[in-house]
């Protein structure tokens, strides 16, 4: 018997060898590199990126700020009925709006009004600039215009009892319904004297306003110091939920 033998032939290819920047075989076509194209920032990437706003603002609060407005006192009421706030000195800058610290401060006794009325024991809402300053006292340094008189005493006592003297050692005018470049003293009321006026930050006494805002000696000083009529000083004014919106 005749046995065959079937030959199989095992082709093997070499291996290609590839060192650190080796170079294609002669003949061989070469794909020029490509590069991924620029990633585009995530929406978290972007928000990071964004200028800073004023926080506890809303859409319209924030709109109400005029463009050139470089320092912004935000008053933060704790209800639309209460008495007490949290005042904060914000200052803008080439990334945002940067907070101070927050002061503990009180308001109107009723609370707010969006049409404050004489008498009607509280502080009206809305964004109003800071044009001038004063106080029995001498000037601390204040860098708005400041008139200091006698006529700033202020006797007599508050709604809880508590003595007003000193209160008005430093003020300043809360431009609602009044002229600015005048004394806050000056009792013009440009939108007749039945909406009020006479609205000021003014020194704490510990108790609640008629409609001012009031907080510590030392911050009444501090803004003053601090709010430069060059940087178009505002303040923002009201409880929470309508600074919000």
């Amino acid at each position: 018997m005749i046995h065959r033998r079937t030959a199989v032939a095992l082709l093997a290819s070499p291996p290609l060898l590839a060192g650190c920047g080796g170079g294609a075989e002669a003949g061989e076509r070469r794909t020029p590199p490509t590069h991924p194209a620029p990633a585009t920032p995530t929406a978290e990437v972007q928000a990071e990126q964004a200028p800073r706003g004023i926080p506890g603002l809303g859409p319209a609060r924030s709109a109400a700020i005029p463009e050139r407005c470089g320092q912004a006192v935000l008053v933060t009421g704790r209800g639309k009925d209460s008495p007490r706030c949290t005042v904060v000195l914000h200052q803008r800058t080439a990334t945002g709006w940067q907070a101070g610290p927050a002061w503990p401060a009180h308001n109107a006794l009723r609370g707010w009004s969006g049409h404050h009325m004489l008498g009607d024991l509280r502080s009206p809402l809305g964004v109003y600039t800071l044009s001038d300053a004063g106080g029995l006292l001498p000037d601390p340094g204040s860098k708005l215009p400041y008139h200091r008189s006698a006529g700033f005493h202020s006797p007599g006592t508050g709604f809880e009892g508590e003595p007003l003297d000193g209160c008005f050692d430093y003020v300043i005018a809360i431009d609602y319904n009044r002229t600015p470049g005048t004394s806050p003293l000056d009792w013009t009321r440009p939108l007749g004297p039945g909406r009020g006026g006479g609205v000021w930050l003014h020194v704490d006494h510990g108790g609640a306003t008629h409609g001012c805002v009031s907080v510590a000696k030392a911050h009444m000083k501090e803004l003053l110091r601090t709010l430069d009529p060059d940087r178009h000083p505002v303040v923002v004014m009201g409880y929470a939920g309508w600074l919000a919106a």
